[in-house]
């Protein structure tokens, strides 16, 4: 059905989209190119929320040239009013002739309906090349979509036997400085990076970009469910800080963290702790985030891992031991049956700097990627 030139085609407009892996968030990250007589005559990608989509880019480039050309595009063009108007309209009245579409928009709002319209105008229009590869780029918006919620991946940086910290809470650096760059990448395109009180209070951390070069920093969130983080916290300095609680009775202390410029978002509890399945819902609904990269202790990895909303695990190990009485990477029950094992598939294995970088997910996330 699909050619070799049309993969090429698709692949370049996937290239594109990658561009905007630190900065479209909310927004899916979307390319385009425009072709005529088997040559690509312009393309596009989408920047930033608010920005033109790919296709304004790539059609105002191609001009009275887009006529009768064909147009491959990552996700499927909008056909409604946001912060810009509908990319199907204006592929339509450019005169483009055939639209090769790589996966549909998840979002409800379109759903299809940027494809039938085109259809509608008489413009021939294919689905599904390089269908994974597009899904894959946009992991985090497909789970808020058809999830009600972002895609979750714990980050964690381990010693060869499993332990994360010294009994102190000593942890800078058990890896190397290649995998703490790689490290950063993964924040970059986070929407927020989250955190546990134990970390904030035993690392201080910042949680910032600081290793590769983006033009937005992603939110930061702390669980903090007796809302005992002390106001000379660093991150705190920051007006981009997200803290959910349980503990209602202390207004004294969300009014002074409220005067620093945090929110504070006070949660139902589960037995004693934020309700994490309800947080991750507002995350998704009420802050449309579409990823969110962990940096917790044991305690927090291992409540999210216990309660099946982890999606993703990011593992760096290093080559080290760090002792019996170190801190481990998850605080889990204990299980009685081999059957009760969580299962993992790595899905990928590769050697960053002195130290192993793993990508493993559990068996079943809850999004199908083609």
């Amino acid at each position: 059905m699909f050619s070799a030139a049309d993969h090429t085609f698709m692949s370049h407009a996937l290239q594109l989209a990658e561009k905007g892996l630190y900065s479209t968030t909310p927004n899916p990250r979307v390319g385009c190119v425009i072709v005529q007589n088997e040559h690509i005559i312009a393309s596009g990608w989408h920047k930033k929320s608010g920005h033109p989509h790919a296709e304004i880019y790539a059609l105002k480039m191609a001009g009275e040239a887009a006529r009768d050309a064909t147009a491959y595009v990552t996700l499927e063009p909008c056909n409604h009013y946001g912060l810009t108007p509908p990319c199907a309209r204006a592929l339509i009245e450019a005169g483009i002739a055939k639209v090769n579409i790589a996966m549909e928009d998840p979002n409800p709002i379109v759903a299809g309906r940027g494809r039938v319209l085109l259809q509608q105008a008489g413009i021939t229009v294919t689905t599904g090349l390089l269908e994974a590869q597009a899904q894959a780029l946009n992991i985090g918006f497909v789970s808020r979509m058809t999830r009600k919620k972002p895609w979750v991946r714990l980050k964690i940086a381990t010693s060869l036997d499993g332990k994360i910290a010294l009994r102190n809470g000593a942890s800078q650096w058990i890896t190397g400085e290649a995998a703490r760059i790689d490290a950063h990448r993964w924040r970059a395109r986070s929407c927020a990076i989250m955190t546990g009180i134990g970390t904030v209070k035993s690392d201080n951390p910042q949680l910032t970009v600081r290793h590769v070069e983006t033009t937005r920093q992603p939110k930061k969130i702390v669980l903090d469910s007796q809302l005992s983080i002390p106001l000379s916290t660093s991150l705190l300095r920051d007006e981009s800080v997200i803290i959910f609680t349980t503990n209602r009775q202390n207004q004294g202390k969300i009014s002074q963290l409220t005067q620093l410029g945090v929110q504070v978002i006070l949660m139902p509890a589960n037995n004693g702790m934020v309700d994490l399945e309800k947080m991750l819902t507002l995350l998704a609904t009420d802050f449309a985030m579409n990823e969110i990269l962990v940096e917790a202790g044991s305690h927090l990895n291992g409540a999210l891992l216990n309660a099946n909303l982890v999606d993703e695990i990011i593992l760096y190990i290093a080559p080290h031991l760090l002792g019996d009485d170190a801190q481990d990477i998850f605080r889990l029950p204990g299980l009685v049956d081999l059957k009760q094992k969580k299962t993992l598939i790595f899905e990928d294995i590769r050697t960053i700097g002195q130290d192993i970088r793993i990508i493993a997910r559990p068996v079943a996330t809850g999004v199908q990627v083609v």
